[in-house]
């Protein structure tokens, strides 16, 4: 090890985080996760014992950087998206499929239950994951199994230990029915999908509106819950994404000082339009976090005013989604298309501050094909330019429909963070949008 990598390690803190191993070229070559970065991080150039793939990954780190997060099921979320994003050789390399777990949850029957799964189906039931680390994620759940009482085995209606334990929620003893059970169980995937600053607020206005209508059981209830996730929160098992050090992330980094922003994109929106022949045309809206996907916040839209024409379908889904200013505005969209794409959107959401990009990729969706962006050069684009507000802008903030001066086609490297991310994002948009067409076209086949 040299000396310069060896004084940076000796900054390394003792709190929970993501690192990132890279090699000479400065390429990200293995994302782990670790409860104590100081501690985890210095056993790979220690001399003791390791196996030989463990020695072959040690030979060619040249430099590790690494994210501080709050807690270690943050390091476990936090490390799963990397992943995805930069599909590092030697996590692939390395990985035990035995640690890669999916939480699998039964919705489509009458009385759901949870389990863990390695290898998620087409089966109709809830995935939540992958996580690199069952045990941190059993651990988890299993706290939470306290505040949502749940099932881990296939219904049978009799009483077990866990009834008297409180850890299902009773229907076997007449304790509760099987839907208010699957109502609770949605607010226990709202938890672990990441909408858990909503969900506290929604226990509160429910305790007080069931309060109010005299349904004191329920407004009990509701109480309990929300104080049980305030009691989780004050142990750390989770906090919210929101709390990343968004600072430490390239990607972001780089997006800031490539579009002039005034600080690294918190909420970034990827669209996408899928269709078939102008049959079941739809769009999607994805949006990632800090960097990290939020699928709590995920949106689709059924296209009504065109078929087969992709520039009215995204039109009408970014119009759509502008009416929504529940949802928080984005500080950067990400359009699936070029000069085209880009230039009929920037009227839409010019007078709401929001910055807007273009990829190209010519129809290849593939991961390997090109990054290009296309960046719009306006002239009120810079760092005076003002960030989108959650409630919209004021009638008065309004101006003129941009027009781009002129474009700037950008084609990055596979391998920049820049374009690690702006490819996720986008799969990830293609994705989402192929699943609900998939989903309309089966519908409307059993017609």
């Amino acid at each position: 090890m040299d000396m310069a990598l060896k004084q940076k390690l000796s900054k390394l803190p003792a709190s929970p985080g993501v690192y990132f191993h890279k090699n000479a070229a400065g390429e990200i070559i293995y994302v782990g996760k670790a409860a104590v970065l100081k501690n985890r991080v210095r056993q790979y150039f220690q001399k003791s014992k390791k196996d030989v793939k463990t020695e072959a990954l040690v030979r060619e780190i040249a430099d590790t950087d690494w994210i501080v997060v709050d807690t270690e099921m943050d390091a476990l979320f936090l490390e799963s998206e990397m992943i995805k994003r930069y599909m590092p050789k030697w996590n692939i390399l390395l990985r035990d499929d035995k640690t890669v777990s999916y939480i699998r949850i039964t919705m489509n029957e009458e009385v759901p239950y949870l389990s863990f799964t390695r290898t998620p189906v087409d089966d109709k039931a809830t995935y939540i994951g992958p996580f690199y680390g069952k045990l941190v994620v059993d651990k988890a759940v299993r706290m939470l199994r306290r505040i949502f009482p749940y099932y881990t085995k296939p219904y049978t209606g009799k009483k077990t230990l866990d009834t008297d334990l409180g850890l299902t929620p009773g229907i076997e003893i007449g304790k509760t029915t099987a839907k208010d059970y699957k109502h609770n169980l949605k607010k226990l995937i709202r938890y672990l999908e990441g909408d858990r600053e909503k969900l506290l607020i929604d226990l509160k206005k429910t305790m007080k509106e069931e309060a109010e209508k005299g349904d004191f059981e329920k407004a009990a209830e509701a109480r309990d819950q929300l104080m049980g996730l305030r009691e989780l929160k004050k142990k750390i098992v989770f906090s919210d994404k929101e709390f990343l050090d968004i600072s430490s992330d390239q990607a972001l980094k780089q997006l800031q000082e490539l579009l002039l922003l005034e600080k690294p994109p918190r909420r970034i929106e990827g669209y996408d339009i899928s269709h078939q022949s102008g049959e079941n045309t739809v769009g999607s809206m994805v949006v990632f976090i800090n960097g990290a996907s939020a699928r709590s916040e995920y949106r689709k839209f059924k296209v009504r005013t065109s078929r087969n024409d992709d520039l009215k379908s995204m039109k009408e889904v970014i119009s759509r989604r502008l009416k929504h200013p529940e949802w928080d505005f984005p500080d950067l969209i990400l359009l699936d298309g070029g000069i085209t794409q880009v230039n009929a959107i920037l009227p839409l959401v010019e007078p709401y501050g929001i910055p807007v990009v273009g990829r190209d990729k010519s129809g290849n969706h593939s991961r390997s094909s090109k990054v290009v962006l296309i960046i719009p050069n306006l002239s009120n684009l810079g760092t005076g330019r003002s960030l989108p507000s959650s409630r919209g802008p004021s009638p008065h903030s309004r101006q003129q429909p941009p027009k781009a001066l002129d474009w700037n086609n950008l084609e990055l490297s596979n391998s920049s963070h820049i374009a690690r991310l702006i490819a996720r994002i986008d799969e990830e948009a293609h994705r989402f949008a192929i699943t609900y067409h998939s989903l309309l076209k089966r519908k409307n086949m059993l017609k």
